[in-house]
């Protein structure tokens, strides 16, 4: 496994590959889990040659708590990269990613970033385009992995290549998930016992929540997982949205046609936790 902190050092390793040589990428922000590795895995079977970058991007972050908080386990992620047999790690600085100017681009994704974690992370998706475009540019792969807990990011990602008619794959992969249903986040690790204790009954939530979507209006949907957050002190619920897998718009009118998706974001102590279902 070879570790790059430079960008012209990784570009000239790319560039020395054998023409046709296949590079599934994953982009990650370190303090890696079993999900990121179940990424890594599926880019190694899908390509001939995989890369995961390590990179804390300080412009999606909208609270500076966040960023400083946000955990940073460099030693143990390159030895469970090492562990999988993955191939390079990209491992740049904010300085070497935006030189002397850490700021986002602005982008339109057709109404996309305006929904849920928009209205409440301004310039959030901002930040994810302007480091997703920048490492694509970088590592120019064929495929890059991503889960899909942050599904509307995935979107946004999606529309981005479509929009800068960008020569990526882009491989959405199923939430993974720990044994008692919490979706695996690097957050999770910084839960108190408590509230990791309480924390599965999001996902469990989000289940009765599909029950439920299959007898009742969507108002009626969301009425019932309100009242059951109200029952749960340790656990505060920022937003549940039943939304169009495609357009992320809220649900008028339930449609056959249609792939609809419930999302939801919630605070335990001071750790926000994201989750997602397919309806």
């Amino acid at each position: 496994m070879l570790v790059f902190a430079k960008i012209k050092s990784i570009q000239q390793k790319i560039k020395s590959l054998p023409k046709g040589t296949t590079v599934g990428f994953v982009p990650t922000m370190g303090a890696l889990h079993q999900g990121h590795i179940s990424l890594v895995e599926r880019a190694k079977k899908e390509n001939d040659l995989v890369v995961v970058s390590i990179f804390v991007n300080p412009t999606q972050f909208d609270r500076e708590e966040d960023l400083v908080n946000y955990p940073k386990t460099i030693d143990a992620d390159l030895s469970l990269l090492k562990s999988v047999f993955c191939d390079l790690v990209f491992t740049p600085t904010a300085e070497e990613i935006y030189s002397n100017n850490i700021k986002s681009a602005s982008f339109n994704f057709d109404g996309l970033e305006h929904q849920m974690e928009g209205k409440f992370r301004l310039g959030h998706f901002d930040g994810v385009g302007t480091i997703v475009k920048r490492l694509f540019e970088i590592v120019t792969p064929t495929k890059a992995y991503f889960g899909e807990k942050d599904f509307q990011q995935l979107q946004i990602i999606k529309k981005m290549v479509v929009k800068n008619q960008l020569h990526v794959k882009i491989v959405p992969c199923d939430i993974f998930r720990e044994e008692d249903g919490l979706a695996m986040s690097s957050r999770n690790a910084r839960l108190t016992k408590e509230h990791r204790n309480i924390a599965p009954f999001i996902f469990k939530t989000l289940k009765q929540a599909k029950i439920e979507f299959g007898t009742k209006n969507a108002l009626e949907v969301m009425q019932w997982v309100e009242n059951e957050f109200k029952k749960q002190p340790l656990l505060e619920l920022e937003y549940f949205e039943m939304a169009d897998e495609e357009t992320l718009l809220p649900i008028k009118t339930k449609n056959k046609t249609q792939k609809y998706r419930a999302f939801i974001a919630v605070f335990a102590g001071n750790i926000r936790l994201i989750d997602n279902i397919s309806l």
